[in-house]
């Protein structure tokens, strides 16, 4: 039996601050799937976390040495993105071998019992070298910039050898071949144009009348678009989120919603937002230069568009304007006059970032959120969120 762990070790998960301040590098959303589904479902294996010890070590975190028994494992770094030529090379490996691209680190290695010397060390043997872009998603913009690629690889990864469900006649469709609708999913008096790209549509996911949607594009499981939506290619609206207005070239973890008008376009929004009616983010500058963005290490100039960033369990107050090149950390209250600064810290309560919520007011204000959604806040959730609030 194969089992995958995923280590984050190389990765710099700091990098992509606020997304992994809540969670592991490979449970990160681009595409359709997550980075662990992708390698799950390319690998036909169950994954895990590599232990790191931080406070990010869960249910799933792992020892090598404890967890590999007589199987074989395949330790990959959690930023990477599978393709089929990748997928191919890894399935070759043998024990002891790892795979590398060309003036590159390895990211990819095969693990018996054998190459265990004990917990904290393990022995590799002959690297494997291919011919082969590397995708990884190593800053936080990475991910709307390489999600319309990966949309195109997720949707040929869960399409192949299926049957859609039949689309509705009530719908308008531009190259339906390219149109995937699972069961369950409701579509009906829409605008479907899959001519740039594919249009996936998760089981149990409503698109309501009226909507427009340009592929490359993903509407996840149990989403909901609202009537009216102007959805444009290189979106993915994740799992029970919520999309109305007009979207583009963005990424929707989960759980999140923007219901109502207002512009989405070149950003990232993690689990449990929420964006308050009419709000919207720039993605470009007046005078059209470069857009630099704020990191832990320093800013960067990151190119001519970037939205918003915005970390789980944030939200916005009603006609909010998100400035461009936006960074909000987690479990933060967005409300003020004008722009928005361009970084908001964690737990900050208003834009100006200089009151703080209180600990258990903001527990609370996340259940009372998650409970509309028939959820509740986890123990471990808890934990994240405590440790984030006496660090950040």
């Amino acid at each position: 039996m194969y089992k995958i762990v995923f280590t984050e070790e190389f990765c710099n998960p700091g990098n992509l601050f606020p997304f992994t301040l809540t969670r592991q590098v490979q449970d990160i959303r681009v595409g359709i799937l997550t980075i662990r589904e992708k390698w799950e479902t390319a690998l036909q294996a169950p994954s895990f976390d590599k232990f790191e010890e931080d406070y990010k070590d869960l249910e799933r975190a792992v020892k090598i040495s404890e967890v590999i028994g007589g199987d074989r494992v395949y330790l990959i770094h959690g930023n990477v993105l599978p393709t089929k030529k990748i997928v191919k090379q890894v399935k070759k490996l043998k024990p002891g071998e790892f795979l590398a691209v060309p003036d590159r680190e390895s990211f990819v290695y095969c693990i018996s019992q054998k190459e265990v010397l004990d917990e904290n060390n393990i022995k590799m043997g002959k690297p494997v070298e291919i011919e082969s872009e590397l995708k990884e998603i190593s800053l936080p913009w990475h991910i709307f910039q390489l999600n319309a690629w990966a949309i195109e690889q997720d949707f040929a990864l869960l399409t192949e050898g299926r049957k859609s469900q039949k689309i509705s006649e009530t719908n308008n469709v531009n190259n339906p071949s390219n149109v995937f609708i699972e069961k369950g999913a409701v579509v009906e008096c829409c605008y479907l144009n899959a001519q740039e790209g594919p249009i996936y549509i998760g089981k149990d996911a409503v698109v309501m009348e009226g909507a427009l949607l340009r592929g490359p594009l993903a509407i996840c499981e149990g989403a909901v678009v609202k009537m009216g939506a102007k959805i444009y290619g290189g979106t993915t609206i994740g799992p029970k989120c919520t999309a109305g207005g007009e979207i583009k070239n963005s990424v929707m973890f989960g759980n999140s919603n923007k219901s109502h008008d207002g512009y989405m376009g070149d950003a990232v929004i993690g689990e449990w937002c929420n964006w308050g009616a009419g709000t919207s983010n720039s993605n470009i500058k007046n005078n059209a230069s470069g857009v630099v963005v704020w990191t832990p290490g320093g800013a960067i100039n990151v190119g001519l568009k970037c939205g918003v960033l915005m970390g789980d369990y944030s939200r916005t107050a009603i006609n909010t304007s998100i400035n461009t090149g936006t960074v909000i950390g987690t479990c933060v209250n967005v409300y003020g006059n004008g722009l928005t600064p361009k970084y908001i810290p964690p737990f900050a309560w208003g834009s100006d970032g200089l009151q703080r919520y209180e600990f258990e007011k903001a527990l609370a204000d996340i259940n009372n959120w998650k409970l509309l959604k028939g959820s509740a806040l986890t123990s471990a959730e808890k934990t994240i969120l405590k440790h984030i609030f006496d660090h950040y």
